[in-house]
């Protein structure tokens, strides 16, 4: 990782750990550099990283502000923390249904550029929100990023066991929205009927080398679940 993205990291969690909100002034960028011990062109990439990803925007003459990344009980499509930190403000629980290590199929190997049977962790779990079913997700691991998995971690957040234990980078993800139905497993998940709507969305994770190493889907409650997405500078 580069300086100046380690740094943005920094500035990211003074942010979240401060609760600070939409047009909240951040220090100045001299400020900044002598707090974390680093050159102004460090922070100037740093926020720019952070601005890029929708986190501060800069005005002219006037300094860096926080900008309005968060809707409670919105699920932001740009986040790569994990539900934990969405819904940060709520109870949230998982179900496991599986957990087992495998060698996937042709679309799942090519999704994440694995090798000839090379093995992922494969989890299927139904999340809760207050109790209430909030989607099934089926999630695949690239093992040899993500050695390691069992059920007492998949039921917390496992974004948290990434960032903290592994010690995993998740630069950017991309995402695949349409709409679908259930099938008579989902549904019975879901405390929905057979052939009811759902919300799919499947997500791609990568590492700050480009490589995928998480790739789900995860079908929602079509009464439970919202979203939203930011638009960032061009």
């Amino acid at each position: 990782m580069n300086k100046y993205q380690a740094v943005a990291q920094e500035i990211n969690q003074l942010i979240q750990k401060n609760n600070l909100s939409q047009g909240d002034k951040l220090p100045t960028l001299n400020d900044l550099a002598e707090e974390y011990q680093v050159s102004k062109n460090t922070i100037i990439k740093a926020v720019e990283m952070l601005e890029s990803h929708g986190i501060v925007y800069q005005v002219r003459g006037s300094g860096t502000y926080v900008r309005g990344r968060y809707r409670k009980g919105y699920v932001n499509l740009t986040d790569v923390h994990g539900f934990q930190s969405i819904f940060k403000e709520f109870n949230l629980s998982s179900g496991v249904i599986e957990l087992k290590e495998i060698i996937p199929d042709e679309n799942i190997a090519e999704v994440l550029k694995l090798k000839e049977n090379e093995t992922v962790y494969y989890l299927k779990r139904v999340r809760q929100i207050e109790s209430r079913p909030l989607c099934v997700e089926e999630s695949y691991y690239n093992k040899s990023y993500v050695p390691y998995l069992n059920e007492d971690i998949v039921q917390h957040s496992i974004f948290s066991y990434l960032r903290d234990d592994l010690k995993i980078d998740i630069n950017f993800s991309d995402f695949f929205l349409r709409l679908g139905k259930l099938d008579e497993e989902q549904a019975r998940y879901l405390n929905l009927n057979p052939q009811d709507p759902s919300i799919d969305i499947e997500s791609i994770y990568y590492l700050n080398n480009g490589q995928p190493f998480d790739y789900s889907v995860i079908k929602y409650h079509y009464e439970e679940a919202q979203f939203f997405m930011q638009g960032n500078k061009l």
